[in-house]
C-alpha cells in the first residue's frame, strides 16, 4: 500500500454550504445522538408487531392522511402520463399479492422481475414484499446469460416480465430453468403458449384489492439483489425487512429527502440503488417520485427536471458525464427553481463534475458511496456540510468507518491520515447483506477482525472524509454497473474459435471503464475484423450490451501464474503503459 504525505493535497475551493436548514443538522452532534434503535422507532411497524417493507412504502400510507398523495409520477416513452396515489399503489399491489397466493406462492417464494420502469414493476416488487416472497428485480438490459445464470442460482420460481423481454430473453433458456414455475407476462403483446405461462392482466382483475401482510420480522429474508465477482458465479446478496430502517435513515440525512419533495433517482430497479431508492426509501418517506420509462436523453432529462419541479435528483457520474459534454448552455435555456439538492452514486465522481452542477444548475453534486452488500448509503457528502470535490464524503449516522490492511487472517486498522488500505466498515447496520446466497465460504470471506471488508481500496484525511482509490479485485465498473469477468469470459469461450479469453477493464472518460477482451483463438481461425465482429456480436447477443466487450483484441497467448490463473492486472498493465515487472504499480488502480 501506498503512503501519502503528512499533509493531505490541496483541494478545489470547498462549495459553499446551502444556508436552509437539513435533516442532518450538525454532523457531529448527530452521529453522537443517533441510533438505529430510535430510527426504528420513526417507522410505523405492522399492526400487532413485526416489520414488513411493503407496509412501510404503501400499506400504512394508504390506510392514513397520505392515501390520496402521488406516490409514482410514472412517464412513458410515448409521452404518456399516469399518477398513482399511495392508495393505487397499495391495491395493485395487493392485487398481485393475492394473485401469488392463488399460484400457490408463499413466505420464501423467490419472485423474480424482469421489465422496464413501468407500474406493473413498483406493483409486483411490493406484492412480493407483501406475501413474504423473496423478490429480486433484475436488470432489463442483460442479455439472457445473466438472466439465466441469476434465475438458476437463486432458483427463481416466479417470474415477472413483458411479452417481448420473453421471447427474446427467456424463451430460449426457459429449459435450462427446472426451478420455474410460472411466467407472469405484463401486456397484451402476443407470445407463445406454454407451461405456467400467466397473463398479469387475468390474474390481477379476479382477485381483491385488499391484502392483510401476514405477521413479519424484521429478520426475514426480503430482498435478493446479484452483485458480479472476480470469479465463478454471480453472487446473491441476501437482503431482510429490516433493511428499510437504513433505507428511510440514510434518505433523510444522506439525502435530505422530506415529504414535500419531488424527487428522481435515474438507477434502474434492476439495481440495488433502483430499489433501495428508486422504490423503498422514498415511498416510506411519503415522497412523491419521478418514474421514467425511457433511458437517458439530454432534452428528455432537462425538461423532466424543469416541467416536473424535481426538488432532489439522485442519479450516475455516467450520465452527468455526458451532460458535460454538452456544455452549459443546454441548462442556463432553462430554470430549475425546485432543484434544491442533487447526488451521485455508482462509481467515483470527479472534481469537476462537482462543481460543474453548481454552474449548470445551480447546486454541486453531492457524491456518496455504498455497495450491493451494504444495502443504503455509507458513506456521503451531507446538505449543508462542506463538500470536498473528488471525495466520497464521511460516514453516515449510525456508520463506523475505518482503513484497514489484511494482515493473514485478520487486519490491521490503519488510522494515520493519507495512507491507502482497504475500506471497512463495523458489521451491525440493519441493511447489511446477510450473506450471499448458498455461497457460505464467500460470505465468511467478506469479515476479517471485526470488520466488513469491501474490497475497495480508498484513504481517509485528516478531516475523516474518505477519498476512493480502486477496487482491490478485478471486478470493473462501468457505467456504473459492476462486471465480473468471469461471466464475460465463460460467454467468449463459448464460441468455437475461442480458445482462451480474459477481459479487463479499460480507463474511459464517459464510462469510468469499458470491458476490453483479450482473446487466443484455436489453431484453424484467424483474427481477423469478421472474426472480431462475430464476437462482439456473439458476446452482445448473450449477455447485453452493458456487460458485453466494446473492445476485442487477438492475442498469442495469455499471461499467467505457475498455477494457470490468468494475470489479467498484467494486462492491465500493458494497456496502460505501466512497467510489468512490477505488477504491484496497479494497486490500487480502478
Amino acid at each position: 500500500m501506498a503512503t501519502a504525505t503528512t499533509t493531505w493535497p490541496p483541494l478545489i475551493d470547498p462549495v459553499p454550504t446551502e444556508a436552509s436548514p437539513t435533516n442532518l443538522g450538525d454532523y457531529e452532534a448527530t452521529r453522537g445522538s443517533f441510533s438505529w434503535g430510535s430510527a426504528r422507532r420513526q417507522l410505523a411497524g405492522l399492526p400487532g408487531g413485526g416489520l414488513n417493507i411493503a407496509w412501510e412504502a404503501v400499506g400504512h400510507h394508504a390506510a392514513g392522511r397520505l392515501a390520496d398523495k402521488v406516490a409514482l409520477r410514472c412517464l412513458g416513452k410515448d409521452g404518456s402520463r399516469q399518477e398513482l396515489t399511495f392508495r393505487d399503489l397499495d391495491r395493485l399491489s395487493s392485487r398481485f399479492a393475492n394473485a401469488l397466493a392463488d399460484l400457490g406462492a408463499g413466505r420464501g417464494t423467490r419472485v423474480y422481475v424482469l421489465a422496464g420502469r413501468i407500474p406493473e414493476l413498483y406493483a409486483a416488487v411490493l406484492g412480493g414484499l407483501k406475501h413474504g416472497c423473496v423478490v429480486c428485480p433484475l436488470f432489463a438490459a442483460f442479455g439472457p446469460e445473466p438472466i439465466r445464470a441469476r434465475l438458476a442460482i437463486g432458483r427463481g420460481e416466479v417470474l415477472v416480465t413483458t411479452a417481448p423481454l420473453y421471447e427474446r430473453k427467456i424463451s430460449g433458456i426457459r429449459s435450462d430453468l427446472p426451478a420455474l414455475q410460472h411466467v407472469i407476462l405484463i401486456g397484451e403483446d402476443p407470445v407463445s403458449p406454454g407451461q405456467g405461462i400467466h397473463r398479469w392482466s387475468a390474474l390481477t382483475e379476479r382477485v381483491r384489492d385488499e391484502y392483510a401482510i401476514p405477521r413479519s420480522a424484521a429478520s426475514d429474508l426480503a430482498l435478493l439483489h446479484f452483485t458480479s465477482g472476480t470469479t465463478g458465479r454471480p453472487k446473491g446478496a441476501m437482503h431482510v425487512h429490516g433493511a428499510v430502517i437504513a433505507h428511510a435513515a440514510t434518505a433523510r440525512t444522506a439525502l435530505d429527502l422530506r415529504p414535500e419533495d419531488v424527487f428522481w433517482c435515474t438507477a434502474d430497479p434492476g439495481w440495488v440503488t433502483g430499489t433501495s431508492y428508486g422504490i423503498i426509501a422514498p415511498l416510506v418517506l411519503g415522497v412523491t417520485s419521478i418514474v421514467d420509462e425511457a433511458d437517458f436523453d439530454l432534452e428528455r432529462w432537462c425538461s423532466i427536471l424543469e416541467r416536473e419541479g424535481v426538488s432532489v435528483w439522485y442519479t450516475a457520474p455516467t450520465a452527468i458525464r455526458m451532460m458535460m459534454r454538452a456544455g452549459l448552455e443546454p441548462f442556463r435555456r432553462r430554470r430549475f427553481p425546485h432543484l434544491r439538492f442533487l447526488a451521485s452514486v455508482g462509481e467515483p465522481l470527479n472534481p469537476d463534475a462537482v462543481v460543474w452542477g453548481r454552474d449548470a444548475f445551480g447546486h454541486p453534486f453531492h457524491d456518496n458511496w455504498w455497495q450491493t452488500e451494504t444495502g443504503s448509503i455509507m458513506i456521503a457528502n451531507f446538505a449543508g456540510t462542506e463538500i470536498r470535490p473528488g471525495s466520497m464524503g464521511r460516514p453516515v449516522p449510525g456508520i463506523e468507518a475505518g482503513i484497514v490492511r489484511r494482515e493473514g487472517e485478520g487486519v490491521e486498522e490503519i488510522r494515520e491520515p493519507g495512507v491507502e488500505g482497504e475500506l471497512a466498515l463495523r458489521p451491525g447496520w440493519p441493511s447489511m447483506f446477510r450473506g450471499y446466497w448458498e455461497d457460505p465460504d464467500r460470505t465468511t470471506g467478506c469479515f476479517a477482525g471485526g470488520w466488513y471488508l469491501t474490497g475497495d481500496l480508498a484513504r481517509r484525511d485528516e478531516d475523516g472524509y474518505y477519498w476512493f482509490v480502486g477496487r482491490s479485485d478485478d471486478v470493473i465498473k462501468t457505467s456504473g454497473h459492476l462486471v465480473g469477468p468471469f461471466e464475460v469470459e465463460s460467454v467468449l469461450l463459448a464460441h468455437p474459435a475461442v480458445a482462451e479469453a480474459a477481459v479487463i477493464g479499460k480507463p474511459d472518460p464517459v464510462a469510468l471503464e469499458i470491458v476490453k477482451a483479450f482473446v487466443a483463438l484455436k489453431p484453424g481461425h484467424a483474427g481477423d475484423d469478421g472474426l472480431r465482429r462475430d464476437l462482439l456480436g456473439f458476446a452482445r447477443s448473450r449477455l447485453g450490451a452493458v456487460v458485453a466487450p466494446k473492445e476485442l483484441v487477438f492475442v498469442d497467448s495469455l499471461p499467467k501464474t505457475r498455477s494457470g490463473k490468468i494475470l489479467r492486472r498484467l494486462l492491465k498493465a500493458r494497456e496502460l503503459g505501466l512497467p510489468e515487472g512490477d505488477i504491484s504499480t496497479l494497486e490500487g488502480m480502478p
